[in-house]
């Protein structure tokens, strides 16, 4: 997958950008505040929906207009271009479209655009709540797991039922402590749970062998270690933890374990690595669990993912801006990485031959193309 045009209106401080990005790699510089890291959410939310600074619709509409638009034409795995767009209102109404036809969700565009991003907010995922490390696992398990997302969104659908149940004040008590309406739902929730965490799990173990690979490149570091927790005790069947917790839910007003619980676990020598690692080797191992996401994924569908790298510069010292450059290419995957300075992008690509790269200037909301392309 490829995004081999993009256009942009009114998107923050973007009125109209219109641009055909290399399939290689795509440099985009400017001052801070011009625009080019609105470019990157553009293409966070065409794939997603949203942006990757933060989930509010509102902030990244132009102040004064009532509507953003994001349009792009994706080259499938056939050599097909498909076009696919979004369009958000200021009252919070959307609409999605791919191939011509409008679709339910920003989740069929996301089959389109697998898409990566390493940013600042991205070394959350060492630091960051559980939540940030399940969107992170499950991406992969969406792409690549076609069952995936039925079962999470009825899941999601049962578990706001059982806890509407859990918070009423009044339930009938007929079926060992918990009302039938709410026995039903118990069952229903434990069936689809089950089969998530199969379905994690799999993929956990997949990604694993990768990263593991994978982080000799980037940093010497002994004793790390990934583990998959499912959300619950796994040595008992999810439902009967389920029913044994039922006081304590209805106390709390909520279900307290599942897979809403999962997490992956990243420790070095049975330590949380944020702990104890410094801050540039968390960077690093940041790094490589993208990369790593993103050969599996590779692996498993033989599809590329697409990269989004905002001010890289800042947040890697030079030489290890080259060896993550140096992985982007070896993967010859979709990159788009933005910076202040135009030279500072440049000489990260400058040891790598033969890539095809372009590069954009950002100012005052407009994006222009100022090298077609250089090799060598």
């Amino acid at each position: 997958m490829t995004l081999k045009r993009l256009f942009i209106q009114n998107l923050r401080n973007l009125n109209s950008v219109d641009i055909n990005p290399s399939d290689r790699v795509n440099l985009i510089f400017g001052e801070n505040g011009s625009g080019k890291t609105s470019v990157l959410e553009a293409i966070n939310v065409l794939a997603l929906g949203r942006s990757f600074r933060s989930h509010k619709h509102k902030p990244l509409i132009h102040h004064d207009q009532l509507e953003f638009t994001v349009f792009g034409k994706v080259k499938a795995d056939d050599g097909a271009d498909v076009p696919i767009g979004i369009n958000r209102q200021r009252d919070g109404s959307a609409s999605y479209k791919a191939n011509g036809n409008l679709v339910p969700s920003a989740a069929d565009l996301a089959v389109y655009l697998p898409i990566q991003v390493i940013s600042a907010d991205t070394f959350l995922l060492l630091e960051g709540a559980p939540k940030v490390r399940r969107q992170f696992m499950d991406w992969l398990v969406f792409h690549v797991e076609p069952k995936f997302f039925p079962l999470w969104k009825d899941c999601q659908r049962c578990l706001k039922h059982r806890n509407s149940l859990l918070r009423r004040d009044r339930m009938p008590s007929n079926n060992g402590g918990r009302s039938l309406e709410l026995a039903s739902w118990d069952q229903e929730l434990a069936f689809l749970t089950e089969q998530i965490d199969i379905l994690r799990a799999r993929c956990v173990e997949q990604f694993k062998v990768s990263f593991y690979d994978l982080l000799k490149e980037f940093i010497s570091l002994d004793g790390i270690s990934i583990d998959y927790y499912c959300g619950w005790n796994s040595d008992k069947l999810f439902a009967e933890i389920l029913h044994a917790g039922l006081e304590r839910d209805i106390q709390l007003g909520y279900t307290q374990i599942g897979g809403h619980r999962a997490d992956l676990r990243i420790t070095v020598n049975g330590q949380d690595a944020a702990e104890i690692l410094s801050r540039g080797q968390q960077k690093l191992l940041v790094c490589a669990l993208k990369i790593a996401q993103g050969f599996v994924f590779s692996q498993m569908t033989g599809r590329k993912t697409i990269y989004l790298v905002d001010d890289l510069p800042s947040e890697l010292d030079e030489k290890n801006r080259t060896l993550l450059a140096k992985w982007l290419d070896s993967m010859e995957t979709q990159v788009f990485i933005t910076g202040v300075e135009q030279d500072s992008l440049l000489s990260i690509w400058q040891n790598i031959p033969n890539v095809v790269t372009k590069l954009f200037h950002v100012e005052q909301g407009s994006v222009k193309e100022i090298v077609k392309t250089f090799v060598e």
